[in-house]
């Protein structure tokens, strides 16, 4: 059994408006309540990754998205935690499932609120952050 094989997998979605500005949610669960992050969740027996990421971003959002590329991977805790690129096609942003809000963030943005951890480094890492 490999490390990935004990992980929860989870995946995430990195949306962006016609700004740049980066789609993040509060987090209404653990871990990380009351945080902002990148919308996303666990990948659902039965589902791959596109599909969770299209079934995750609508309950949290609001929004339909098409996935695209992936960005980048990141452990966190027990979640193995798959980051794609995702081309917004329609929907109203509203904060629905477990998050407590939900907005399109520039790069000031982020730096005045509370994010979950490592979410800049991991971001700046990938060339992901919002302008």
């Amino acid at each position: 059994m490999t490390e990935s094989d004990e992980l929860t997998p989870c995946v995430g979605g990195l949306a962006y408006d016609g700004a740049r500005r980066l789609l993040l949610i509060r987090r209404g669960n653990e871990p990380g309540r009351g945080l902002w992050s990148v919308p996303g969740g666990r990948v659902e027996a039965g589902e791959d990754d596109t599909a969770a990421l299209v079934r995750e971003m609508a309950e949290e959002t609001g929004l339909s998205v098409v996935p695209g590329r992936l960005i980048g991977r990141v452990t966190r805790g027990p979640y193995l935690i798959s980051d794609y690129a995702c081309a917004v096609l329609g929907g109203r942003l509203r904060a629905g499932d477990d998050a407590l809000d939900a907005r399109w963030c520039s790069a000031a943005d982020l730096t005045a609120l509370p994010l979950v951890d490592g979410l800049v480094e991991t971001l700046a890492t990938w060339g992901a952050l919002p302008d």
